[in-house]
């Protein structure tokens, strides 16, 4: 299906023309332990989709190859040993092939009857973007190319489309109603029903073998901008497929559920042989988006285990009928750089010998982990934006494959609240001295400082720190209770200071606050003013502006506010009054905790639970 053209993200495509030497053997990495006895069955080109005949013999596969200029659909032996044979008509351009469930016929999607070129590609102005022509309709024809019958005539895409074994009927996507939506049909195209109904792209899906349950690929965008940007892509015919993640239904499209959440570009989902796993692509971990490996995952979403690890690009994961060889796409073993070929292996459900996980792959995720945490593309993980949110579901699906349970609101992984992003002085506050009000520039309220107004005796405290460990207490024989206390900004040089741990905790602003209210003050006035004294250079006043303390613990719960040397060194001298009031305006943004938990077992004896941030 069209998520083939995800390879483009790796290399750009190159045809192999006739004559080419073929390539050696290829071979598995040693992680690869569900693979066996891995086979090559073409060679140049792109090749992908391969999809297998009901008997387990043949395979259909879509390929761009001489001297057809883009995809047409093929036939080949599943054990490679005979040629490709052409099957789609070599107008056009074709997608998305797939055998009856008798295998005597086979349906694919094509835009011949539009018109025998090839589509020009789409619009790459717009980004990454996927073609979703209206001239797709969907055919079947006979394995050997004969007794071509359409089976739908809409001024939309159709496409997509794959067929239940049991009765014969068809799951496909469409944009017949306006949005790309999953149908169903009977076999001849006739009893058409919608599926799905949700904005956003739903496509690529799959029966299980019972034909009880569909697989499929989604993009789900958010209400606003990527919504609007969804919508007026597909008014072009483009869709942009960095987000997909696997969804499963019951097969009349009734209790569809979201099985991963990896938050990058899944697709190509088929189901494992009993029904309860999925096998499928993703570029899953890799910040750049271009590493496409095939990976499974329970049907209700644990249990993810990677299965191939080789450079490149791996997908369109299909198990043949008797579930003992899997069929795939892949960048491996390429002569030149930008081939895909469709390789087959044998299935090893339970490896005899499984990687050490603990030891051979514990310094390989984690080195991954923080590496995707810690990319540029995280936005620094920040307040309100996207690489947070990214990084909040990244982590909730690694809490899930590591078998976790949700802690999080309704019965979710997220524990939302408010944090303040900003903060900005209201037009009443002031700070007024002996009764004379000061210029703006002259002072700033801090940060962390509570609203309100006080007005009282202004008394002078040292540095305002109390450290009996280093023998240090400005606070003695001073009585600030009620008052408004004045405090000297940073730490005095030299003595236990020299020490960077103790200078930064007395120096901190918050601290002195913390410590002015403790001691009885109403309120708190901040100079650098150095007891070394007034020639030494003056900083800045303190921004005003968010850091982690305000969003972790609040306000200091009293005034408190920076003076300018000029204005404030007076009050070190002689007795003063002041006046401060503060109306400090927060801005806020949602933010959430991912929580999961670990059972310990014996829930119902253990005295409480080890919270780990």
């Amino acid at each position: 299906m069209n998520a083939r053209r995800l390879s483009i993200l790796l290399a750009a495509s190159l045809s192999l023309g006739a004559g080419a030497a073929q390539p050696p053997s290829p071979s598995l990495d040693p992680r690869e332990v569900h693979l066996a006895g891995l086979g090559q069955l073409t060679s140049g080109g792109e090749n992908a989709e391969a999809y297998w005949s009901p008997d387990g013999q043949q395979l259909v596969f879509q390929s761009t190859r001489p001297p057809y200029g883009c995809d047409q659909i093929f036939r080949m032996p599943a054990d490679g040993s005979g040629e490709p044979v052409l099957v789609s008509t070599g107008k056009g351009r074709t997608t998305c092939a797939y055998f009856t469930g008798d295998g005597q016929r086979i349906l694919y999607s094509s835009t011949h009857h539009a018109a025998e070129a090839c589509p020009p590609p789409p619009d790459r102005s717009q980004g990454y973007v996927w073609s979703v022509d209206s001239a797709y309709e969907i055919w079947t024809v006979r394995p050997d190319g004969s007794g071509l019958v359409r089976l739908t005539d809409n001024d939309a895409y159709d496409a997509e489309a794959t067929v239940c074994p049991a009765d014969g009927s068809l799951v496909f996507t469409s944009t017949r109603d306006g949005d790309l939506e999953l149908y169903r049909m009977n076999a001849d195209g006739t009893d058409v029903r919608r599926l799905t109904s949700a904005p956003g792209y739903d496509g690529g899906a799959f029966f299980s073998a019972d034909c009880s349950k569909i697989v499929w690929r989604a993009s789900r965008p958010k209400e606003g901008a990527e919504l609007e940007d969804y919508r007026r892509l597909l008014e072009k015919g483009l869709i942009r497929p960095n987000k997909l993640e696997i969804w499963v239904a019951d097969a009349d499209g009734g209790n569809a559920r979201q099985v991963t959440y990896l938050d990058a570009a899944s697709f190509a989902p088929y189901f494992f042989p009993s029904g309860r796993r999925v096998i499928f692509s993703s570029n899953y971990g890799d910040p750049k988006g271009r590493e496409f490996e095939i990976w499974a995952v329970d049907v209700d979403g644990g249990g993810l285990e990677r299965i191939t690890w080789s450079p490149g690009f791996d997908g369109f994961p299909m198990f043949s009928p008797d579930g003992t060889r899997l069929a795939f796409a892949s960048n491996r073993n390429q002569a030149k750089p930008g081939e895909t070929n469709v390789f087959v292996a044998r299935w090893v459900d339970k490896p005899l010998n499984p990687p050490n996980k603990a030891e051979a792959e514990a310094a390989d995720r984690y080195r991954e982990d923080v590496r995707w945490l810690a990319d540029d593309a995280r936005e620094g993980r920040g307040i309100g934006t996207r690489g947070l949110e990214e990084a909040g579901k990244w982590i909730a699906a690694r809490f899930r494959e590591l078998g976790l349970d949700p802690g999080g609101e309704d019965g979710g992984w997220f524990q939302t609240f408010d944090v303040p992003v900003a903060v900005e002085a209201g037009p009443s506050t002031a700070v007024a001295l002996d009764g004379k009000p000061l210029e703006e520039e002259s002072f700033r309220p801090l940060p962390f400082s509570a609203d309100g107004e006080v007005e009282g005796e202004v008394v002078a405290a040292g540095y305002g720190i109390t450290a009996p460990d280093s023998g240090i207490d400005d606070y003695k024989g001073i009585d600030a209770a009620g008052k408004i206390v004045v405090v000297r900004r940073f730490t005095p040089q030299g003595g236990p200071f020299e020490n960077k741990d103790v200078e930064r905790r007395y120096g901190d602003l918050r601290y002195k606050a913390w410590n002015a209210r403790e001691h009885g003050a109403r309120g708190l006035i901040v100079v650098d003013l150095p007891a070394a004294g007034p020639d030494a250079p003056e900083s800045p006043l303190p921004s005003l502006r968010v850091d982690s303390s305000i969003a972790a613990g609040g306000d200091a719960g009293i005034p408190a506010v920076a003076v300018t040397r000029a204005v404030g060194a007076r009050l070190f001298d002689g007795s003063h009054r002041a006046s401060l009031k503060v109306d400090l305006e927060r801005k806020t943004r949602p933010a959430f905790n991912v929580v999961g938990v670990v059972r310990a077992g014996a829930a119902d004896r253990l005295p409480g639970a080890v919270l780990v941030g």
